[in-house]
């Protein structure tokens, strides 16, 4: 006898059909939020109704994430009142939050990395048999069937920690949608998709803002906010600026309601003159991994590396930084043939690595934001083993000035900032390193629009002091536009090499789909 598939808590009743659009789904009304020595948010009122997309925009802690925290019940407000379709409720924990119909995709996978890729979409909700034990063909086949409504199709059986960046992401999408939702809430739900996956996200919104769904979609890319947004509302500093409707505004008046100024130009590269060769790659292999991986890097230049998701784009940069085994080829740096079999090895040989992950390989979340930007360069405030706080504290404070990181102070938590912001601290840890070559792994992903300009500057100053940039992006404009040169991979090899001003978003795209 066939089973019925796993169903979230509204699958009693067909709450879809009572859904009807413009219906308002929710009123939060001057919601307040204090955090020892921080408004977070202040007299902030926000309406959401029945299948629209509502788009909350603003810069790194401008309080968007702690708005939908509060609606999901991770964290409670201090004042203010939040109406559910005309309900007045009080949402004071996750669980609660998802008997009343309300997901949240955070931007920070939120997965257990032990546990098979079904396991974690129904987790704590599994279907057992009459001796307790878990239904797991039944499990397995509806985590299978959400799935593949999202064009993922993978092995739900495997742990998750077997998977990329951007499958993870999307089966937190998967884990949202199993739960029924009457609300969604996205936060920056594309940031680690490719735009083939991205296309197939957005068709999925669509079919549910068709059946009623409201949801609530954070991003940091403007031009996402066109393509599926139906109003978008723009805090600053915890204040509520204004609300638009996406066809009355444009990206011009939303960057200004963001930041307070006007950005004059989005990829502001000053390119300069080359250097000499700082860094040469020679046939580098890897099993299953990279082929036949040739190039050179001189000081001065940023080093675009594009590419769909599996081309060996990041393998390539965790193989150059000894996070992972060669199985043979040569990494000449400086004129020197070098043997790079561990991240201290490329620290000591000049090289600092973002990683694309800042939650669990970029930051020690425990420590607060002085110690984790002076991580790597502890040896550089240290005398006969003793570290100098006093030098350390003056750094720290540098690089929070320079980057406006939002912090109450150095010694705040990294784990309490927002993703941005932990990005800025992962930035500043190698900064402060002073490395010769910098590998960025998705150096903007996150990041508001007004602190991406303020990185590419950065980007600019650094190579204008002969510092040398390998950049790896899933973002094809920010290649186009901050590249001098751009390498493109398919298949765990490098394709094709364009100079910046013969490449385009199709030249590209035909080369990393394995069509040129």
């Amino acid at each position: 006898m066939t089973k019925t598939p796993i169903r979230g808590p509204c699958s009693d009743f067909n709450f879809y059909s009572k859904i009807m659009p413009n219906i308002t789904a929710l009123h939060m009304r001057h919601i307040r939020k204090v955090f020892p020595g921080v408004v977070a948010l202040d007299d902030v009122s926000f309406d959401l109704k029945a299948g629209e997309v509502h788009v909350l925009l603003g810069e790194n802690g401008a309080g968007k994430s702690t708005l939908v925290k509060i609606l999901s019940g991770a964290i409670q407000k201090t004042d203010g009142e939040i109406v559910l379709f005309d309900n007045p409720v009080e949402i004071d924990s996750p669980k609660q939050a998802q008997k009343l119909g309300i997901g949240i995709i955070y931007q920070e996978l939120n997965l257990v990395p032990s546990l098979t890729a079904a396991e974690n979409i129904f987790l704590g909700r599994e279907r057992t048999n009459s001796v307790g034990l878990i239904e797991k063909h039944t499990l397995l086949s509806s985590a299978q069937h959400i799935l593949s409504s999202i064009g993922l199709q993978i092995d739900c059986d495997q742990p998750v920690r077997s998977f990329g960046i951007a499958q993870r992401q999307m089966i937190e999408v998967a884990k949202a949608l199993s739960l029924d939702a009457r609300i969604l809430i996205m936060d920056e739900p594309t940031s680690a998709l490719s735009e083939t996956e991205i296309k197939q996200l957005f068709g999925v919104i669509r079919k549910l803002r068709e059946k009623g769904v409201a949801i609530i979609y954070i991003s940091h890319r403007l031009q996402e906010i066109f393509e599926i947004g139906d109003r978008v509302t723009v805090l600053r500093d915890g204040k509520l600026v204004g609300t638009r409707m996406v066809y009355e505004t444009s990206q011009a008046e939303l960057v200004k309601m963001m930041v307070n100024r006007e950005l004059k130009e989005q990829y502001p590269r000053h390119r300069t003159d080359r250097g000499e060769e700082i860094l040469r790659v020679e046939k580098l292999n890897r099993k299953g991994a990279l082929r036949d991986i040739s190039f050179s890097l001189h000081r001065g230049e940023i080093l675009g590396i594009s590419g769909l998701l599996g081309s060996g784009r990041t393998e390539l940069a965790r193989a150059l930084f000894g996070a992972d085994r060669i199985d043979s080829g040569e990494i000449v740096i400086k004129g020197k043939c070098r043997k790079i079999n561990s991240p201290r090895t490329a620290v000591k040989l000049g090289l600092g690595f973002l990683t694309e992950d800042r939650k669990s390989q970029g930051l020690v979340l425990s420590l607060s934001v002085k110690d984790n930007i002076t991580l790597s360069s502890l040896d550089l405030f240290s005398r006969l083993g003793v570290i100098s706080n006093k030098r350390e504290e003056r750094e720290a404070k540098s690089f929070i000035e320079q980057l406006r990181i939002k912090t109450p102070s150095n010694h705040q938590k990294v784990l309490n900032l927002s993703g941005g912001n932990q990005q800025k601290v992962v930035l500043a840890k190698w900064l402060s390193r002073k490395a010769d070559i910098f590998i960025f792994d998705e150096p903007t992903r996150g990041i508001d629009v007004g602190s991406k300009v303020e990185i590419y500057q950065l980007m600019n100053q650094l190579t204008a002091e002969g510092v040398a940039i390998i950049m790896i992006s899933s973002e094809l404009p920010e290649v186009l536009g901050m590249s001098d040169r751009i390498l493109i991979m398919y298949q765990h090899t490098i394709v094709c090499e364009l100079k910046s001003e013969e490449a385009t978003q199709e030249r590209v795209m035909r080369y990393a789909l394995g069509a040129a």
